[in-house]
């Protein structure tokens, strides 16, 4: 029998116009013998005050929606299970509970002894604490939405599902350099930190393979195409690799070009264009816009759409890829955990279980001399190419 642990919760969804809840109650695990712990920013004592919803029949805030659609997603995943007439013993705990730190939370968790946690984190903070724990209690921690490995070391427990920023960047440079062997590259980036570290780490990926030879510039904020179009070639195979993630000056860079591009060109940006809204909006048809991403739901594919069709039953909502993240993590890695119990560390190439991505869970060490990995990460990426705002490729 499953059984739902957590904090008494019902949170209305107006924007959906649909009802989750959360159950209540304080039993005691009953025959179960594999526990799993879901960590996610549910925002409850906003929502409520005790029992009482206090947010009226405005639409629910966005801060909230995120951990929302993970947890009804989630909750999806166990619904499945249970049909299948597995017994787990899941827990749901709020991340965001007032007056309640990571390490109040962690102390919480602490005597329940899981087997398996699966957190969608929204800070470091949560995520160093949690990294810590889960080595301490040689615990597999699978980390389903959070993109950065800072405060992550020495811990092989630790799984990360959203490949980092050097992965990507990685992946996107061995993506260019094959797909386009003959173009000539032109570099964009902006004055900022993060921006210096991105530009290294495509300078570091060169040095990895075969360089791509290309041009940067460093423009201002508001850059108009008097400082843009002259740097590029018209007899040329032109690709704009945008080296920022900042939303307004990818958002500059994609409309500037959107209105004056009068020749084929490739723009490639971060994974922070997934759902852009200027990516979505374009109308050139000369400009194709190519991102990365370790997610991709293809809607019409039979297993994501059963699932659309049961989250819009019950729901009366379209899931969004939170949710579909949330059913994903916690289907799959229960599978798993099911099948080799204290061995699922061994067995995560195991892609038996695969709803939607393909992960390819490696083994990541910081430094050549370190004797364990510092957590094991998914380098498995889609590469998403649109031409007028729609999807025109996968690779």
């Amino acid at each position: 029998m499953n059984k739902l642990r957590s904090l008494p919760c019902r949170l209305l969804f107006i924007t959906f116009l649909f009802t989750c809840f959360i159950p209540r109650t304080n039993a005691q695990a009953t025959g179960a013998s594999i526990r799993v712990a879901v960590l996610a920013p549910l925002y409850i004592d906003s929502a409520f005050d005790n029992a009482a919803y206090k947010l009226g029949n405005t639409s629910i805030p966005k801060y909230i929606l995120p951990g929302l659609d993970f947890y009804n997603g989630v909750m999806m995943a166990v619904d499945s299970l249970k049909k299948e007439g597995i017994s787990l013993d899941v827990w749901i705990y709020d991340t965001k509970k007032k007056g309640y730190s990571a390490d109040a939370l962690a102390n919480e968790i602490a005597p329940v002894r899981f087997s398996l946690i699966i957190a969608s984190f929204s800070n470091l903070t949560e995520q160093k604490r949690f990294s810590e724990f889960s080595f301490a209690n040689n615990i597999p921690l699978v980390s389903a939405t959070y993109p950065n490995d800072a405060y992550v070391t020495g811990n092989p427990f630790f799984i990360m599902l959203n490949s980092t920023l050097r992965t990507h960047v990685e992946g996107m440079y061995k993506y260019l350099q094959r797909t386009y062997p003959v173009a000539k590259f032109l570099y964009v980036t902006r004055k900022g930190s993060m921006e210096e570290k991105m530009l290294g780490m495509y300078a570091d990926a060169g040095k990895k393979t075969y360089p791509v030879k290309y041009k940067t510039i460093e423009l201002p904020d508001n850059f108009t195409e008097d400082q843009l179009l002259p740097l590029l070639d018209s007899n040329a195979q032109n690709v704009i690799i945008c080296g920022s993630l900042d939303e307004s000056f990818s958002t500059n860079l994609i409309k500037t070009l959107d209105q004056s591009i009068t020749f084929p060109l490739t723009l490639a940006g971060s994974p922070t264009w997934d759902g852009l809204r200027a990516v979505l909006r374009t109308t050139n048809t000369n400009i194709s816009i190519v991102y990365s991403t370790p997610f991709y739901f293809q809607r019409a594919d039979p297993v994501i759409s059963g699932l659309s069709s049961r989250y819009k039953q019950k729901l009366n909502g379209r899931p969004g890829d939170m949710a579909l993240k949330g059913f994903e993590s916690m289907f799959y890695f229960s599978k798993l955990l099911l099948k080799y119990n204290n061995d699922l560390l061994n067995n995560l190439s195991d892609t038996k279980f695969k709803i939607a991505n393909s992960f390819l869970l490696q083994p990541v060490k910081l430094s050549s001399s370190a004797q364990v990995p510092d957590y094991i990460e998914n380098k498995k990426l889609y590469f998403i190419t649109r031409s007028l705002g729609k999807i025109a490729s996968v690779n």
